[in-house]
């Protein structure tokens, strides 16, 4: 089995700002397996806040490059590397390679019935104003996720509801809140019908969820990766966001979605910033999952060919020729 790396750089419409920074480009690892002819494909996005980089990623692939003549299944790709970026990529290449060399779907090898799905819209972080611009311009998305950092959430949020008066409305605090300030917001958020709330604590914090209300859905994002982070999440969140870059890939993030499940927890299935590639294989995930945020394609300049089709904020199910 030979491996290719590649990186591309998909522009976003404008810029995209989170409380950790802006970015105007999705720079992005994409892994490429041929066997016999057959090709499979899988990308990922180094995320900065795991210590990830686009050099350390292909760094970590070509590592482990003589290694995949003894890969059997994708169990052997877990073995290989940490769950992260770069096993994403390799993984979710694994799963496409098998699906071309079966002839099979992606829906057939795991004897799933797809559907389309309605993705959030996510606007970026601004000022109130600024985003109360962005929610007026977008009031015709069923559910819009709101990028949040702390001080003047509330303004924002406020913003935005006035602007989007019939949208469904989640925030991602991204982390940036104590205890202090999620008492005194959830009252205000509760008032303006925000149904959920993403990682309002730092992931080494979750303790501080101990003992408090949860009267509007709380999502853990960064504190969980894989199904070893779910015990110490019980009993303190409601849901939670299933990245393929922070499980290391497809194999993992359908174990952790069951897991999820079992624990009678929701599932939100999630992205970093990516093209279509990155959102297929998530996309398999987030079939019946309560919350789909996969609009990486959406917020891109340019994407894929073939991409995922979309209508408002309907992703339908895509094409064998992108992925699986």
């Amino acid at each position: 089995m030979k491996m290719t790396i590649s990186t591309q750089s998909w522009p976003i419409n404008g810029a995209f700002t989170i409380s950790r920074g802006s970015k105007t480009h999705a720079d992005v690892v994409v892994v490429t397996l041929e066997k016999q002819g057959y090709i499979g494909r899988g990308e990922c996005v180094p995320y900065a806040r795991y210590g990830e980089s686009i050099e350390q990623v292909i760094s970590d692939l070509e590592n482990i490059a003589n290694q995949l003549s003894h890969v059997d299944s994708s169990q052997d790709i877990q073995a290989l590397l940490p769950a992260g970026a770069a096993r994403n990529a390799l993984d979710c290449a694994w799963w496409d390679l098998q699906c071309k060399q079966q002839h099979k779907t992606i829906w057939q090898w795991l004897e799933i019935e797809p559907h389309d799905l309605t993705t959030a819209f996510t606007l970026s972080l601004a000022s109130p104003e600024k985003m109360g611009e962005d929610a007026k311009a977008n009031q015709h998305r069923p559910l819009l996720k709101l990028k949040l950092a702390g001080e003047g959430d509330i303004a924002r949020v406020a913003a935005v509801r006035q602007n989007a008066p019939h949208a469904n409305i989640i925030v991602d605090a991204n982390e940036g809140w104590d205890v202090e300030l999620y008492n005194a917001m959830i009252p205000q958020l509760k008032a303006l019908n925000v149904a959920m709330i993403e990682q309002p604590f730092p992931a080494d914090k979750d303790d501080w969820l101990d003992g408090l209300d949860r009267p509007i859905t709380l999502c853990a994002d960064e504190s969980c990766h894989g199904v070893a982070s779910l015990p110490k999440l019980v009993g303190r969140y409601d849901m939670v966001n299933i990245k393929l870059d922070k499980t290391g890939g497809l194999t993992e993030a359908l174990e952790l979605k069951q897991a999820v499940i079992e624990q009678g927890m929701q599932v939100m299935v999630g992205c970093m910033v990516g093209s279509s590639l990155g959102m297929a294989p998530a996309f398999v995930v987030a079939q019946g999952a309560q919350v789909v945020d996969l609009d990486g394609p959406l917020l891109l300049a340019q994407d894929q060919n073939p991409g995922f089709e979309f209508e408002v904020s309907t992703m339908k199910v895509m094409h064998p020729k992108l992925w699986g």
